[in-house]
């Protein structure tokens, strides 16, 4: 089981991406023993992105008592799922309003621009919860 992987599956789950630590090793358990198609699915995944490593390439942070998916993490992840069509280099993360244009976010062509829309509120209203945690 890849474990990198795992954690990102994990926190993308919850509405928000945070996940307290005792839920995250609640979960981390379930999913290891929950038999071999879990296993090659995580080692399928991180074939995607070799060189993955999710606190150095900053695709999950630490608060405190657990962790949260970053949006360039999501991005990744997205990416290793395969609703990417080609991987776009990722910037760092900005503030809200100006995420979309400062990220290289790949966007499938069927979206609309308001369902875009609406998810990067979504996202900025759940950075906002999470940073209230801090």
């Amino acid at each position: 089981m890849n474990f990198q992987v795992t954690v990102l599956k994990i926190l993308v789950s919850y509405p928000d991406g945070f996940a307290a630590m005792a839920d995250l090793k609640r979960d981390m358990a379930l999913l290891a023993t929950s038999g071999r198609d879990w296993a090659d699915r995580t080692k399928r995944l991180a074939a995607h992105v070799p060189d993955l490593d999710i606190f150095s390439q900053k695709l999950v942070e630490r608060l405190n008592g657990g962790w949260r998916i970053t949006a360039k993490g999501r991005v990744v992840l997205d990416f290793m799922e395969g609703r990417s069509r080609r991987p776009e280099p990722l910037t760092q993360e900005a503030p809200c309003k100006s995420t979309a244009r400062s990220m290289s976010i790949p966007r499938l062509p069927e979206q609309s621009a308001s369902r875009r829309s609406l998810r990067l509120q979504r996202r900025c209203a759940a950075r906002e919860r999470g940073a209230g945690r801090t």
